[in-house]
């Protein structure tokens, strides 16, 4: 049987902290991942000292990502879903303050982040993204452990023998997809839409139950990051004094309009009536304000990354105060099970992580899937989902990822906005065509962009080494 590595629509929509998955998420999953290690090792109680390298993308840009902060708050055992956002600052300022971290909230040791953090520009061969713990234990013999942050989230480790047992046990998957074209030869041998193809594999993995409480979750912290976005006003941190543009949007578009909870501004937004221009900046509006907050260490979903994380919601917010006043969490669910399945796609046949492709394995695949999602909850065939999700990427490929001074910012949250008013585009072109007669599959679009991200010089691949990095700094700001 062929291998076919079968990716649920939970791990391309994962509830996180900001700013990065890559750069934050993934290196806070890493060292808990270490953790559980050391105490599988039955060598948790004996560690005495720890140290931390960071190399490559990780280390180039990890200040501006808190690639350090998620490493010591998940060596502290806290969990990136759970964790209250306000307790971040205090935690971190303790580390600092006492030069000393508690492992999984039980072992104290000391840690001083400054000296037991190393930044290092070296890159591994692996992948762009890696970091390794070192312990040193109470009888003086040491322990290590590596992995590598591969993008929205999932975390490797180099030995490939664990992820072949984890594939075979994926094999339980009826319909296994690692092209859009078997995805769409499920759709027609079944007579099924691709979220209903999508579905039938995600009732492999969970009950009914557990899946529309996974995705209302999901859609809830959505929902609530727009929210938070468009009612926090001030300036990001990380030094780049960028004004938080999305309150002054909103406030503009809401206007005397009042409401006490995210359901009610929901259904407010839902009743007001807008034209074109309006269209656009509510849009704009809806993806700026979850990337500030993904930009200030808040709670977001990835999707496929935190940097691309607006795109999604933005889109879907288009379809439910826009183009359907009636819409309902049955068309949630269907919006994101497509998303999800077209974003695992790309991971299969490129990358999501920017490290390795740049910013068009994150916006343009963000945007693929919106535009993907956004087709089908309208009515659209499987064949014009595939067309969309391929229109929306074939207009992002080369998208290079140079963020000024390594924060998630500039011209991050920008794009997301663009990423979204791509994929609705997508979305109206790919409708009003016949698909199938589409001249370029999204199989080759997928391979395209893995190509382009291969021939990428890596300044431009979240190195901040080159572009918009190099042209402007901190002094300019």
């Amino acid at each position: 049987m062929r291998e076919i590595e079968c990716i649920s629509v939970f791990d391309m929509l994962k509830v996180g902290v900001g700013p990065s998955s890559s750069h934050t998420l993934g290196p806070w999953r890493a060292a808990q991942r270490w953790i559980a290690e050391l105490q599988q090792k039955q060598l948790f109680n004996e560690v005495e000292r720890i140290h931390i390298d960071l190399y490559g993308s990780l280390s180039l840009t990890g200040k501006g990502h808190a690639t350090d902060i998620a490493v010591m708050l998940g060596l502290c055992g806290f969990d990136p879903v759970l964790m209250e956002i306000e307790k971040i600052d205090p935690e971190i300022f303790n580390i600092r303050a006492t030069k000393s971290i508690l492992l999984d909230g039980e072992n104290a040791i000391h840690f001083d982040p400054e000296t037991d953090i190393k930044f290092n520009k070296k890159f591994l061969p692996f992948h762009p993204n890696g970091i390794t713990f070192r312990a040193t234990l109470r009888n003086g013999k040491k322990s290590s452990s590596s992995f590598y942050s591969i993008g929205g989230g999932f975390v490797v480790k180099e030995e490939r023998k664990n992820a072949s047992k984890k594939i075979k046990n994926f094999q339980e998957f009826p319909f296994p997809i690692e092209k859009a074209t078997e995805l769409l030869t499920y759709c027609h041998k079944e007579g099924k839409m691709i979220s209903e193809i999508v579905l039938a594999n995600e009732r492999s993995l969970r009950t009914d139950q557990e899946i529309d409480t996974g995705l209302k979750h999901v859609w809830q912290v959505m929902l609530e990051s727009m929210y938070t976005g468009c009612h926090t006003e001030g300036t990001l941190p990380g030094g780049l004094n960028v004004h938080r543009r999305a309150f002054d949007m909103h406030k503009r578009l809401i206007g005397e309009n009042t409401y006490n909870s995210p359901q009610e501004w929901l259904e407010t937004i839902r009743k007001t009536e807008v034209k074109f221009r309006q269209i656009l900046k509510w849009v704009s509006c809806f993806a700026i304000s979850v990337n500030e907050v993904n930009a200030s260490l808040g709670r977001v979903v990835t999707a496929p990354t935190n940097g691309s994380a607006g795109t999604v919601p933005a889109v879907l917010m288009y379809y439910m105060v826009i183009e359907n006043h009636d819409a309902t969490f049955e068309d949630v669910k269907r919006f994101m099970l497509v998303a999800g399945e077209i974003g695992s796609l790309f991971k299969k046949g490129a990358t999501i992580s920017a490290a390795m492709g740049g910013c068009q394995a994150e916006i343009g695949v963000s945007s693929a899937m919106a535009a993907g999602a956004l087709t089908e909850v309208m009515g659209g065939t499987p064949e014009q989902v595939l067309m969309a999700s391929e229109i929306a990427m074939e207009h992002h490929l080369g998208l290079t990822c140079d963020p000024i001074a390594g924060l998630v910012q500039i011209p991050c949250i920008e794009r997301n906005a663009m990423g979204a008013i791509k994929a609705i585009n997508a979305a109206e072109i790919a409708i009003e065509s016949d698909a199938t007669k589409a001249k370029v599959p999204l199989d080759k679009v997928i391979e395209t962009m893995w190509e382009t991200a291969r021939d990428m010089n890596s300044k431009y691949k979240e190195t901040s080494e080159g572009g918009l990095a190099v042209k402007v700094s901190l002094s300019d700001c």
